[in-house]
């Protein structure tokens, strides 16, 4: 099983941040290769700075599922809303972050 840094409270990788019922992913950060639930839990326990997954490593398996543990790449992950193994539906609001996990499209 992955460890999942940060703050989650529950085994589906809610966090303090944001526990929803839809809140079931944690991102691999590129810039230390961790899990976190959140961008809130990786600035307030990693020692350094986010960094953005470039757009050409975007199949890098970097999602993983809280729910059934499976790990997507982000390429799919940007493509769907909900989990391809279990079906556990994703939070759709998570998009308006994607700028803080990812580069963008120039």
């Amino acid at each position: 099983m992955k460890k999942i840094f940060g703050f989650p409270v529950d085994k589906e990788t809610r966090c303090i941040h944001y526990h929803g019922e839809v809140d079931v992913i944690a991102i691999k950060f590129f810039c230390c290769n961790h899990y976190y639930p959140c961008y809130k839990c990786h600035e307030e326990e990693a020692n350094h700075p986010i960094e953005r997954w470039p757009k050409q490593q975007f199949n890098e398996k970097a999602i993983l599922c809280g729910v059934c543990k499976m790990e997507h790449t982000i390429e799919a992950y940007k493509n769907m809303n909900a989990c391809l193994n279990c079906g556990a539906k994703f939070n759709d609001r998570c998009e308006l972050h994607y700028p803080l996990y990812f580069e963008e499209a120039e």
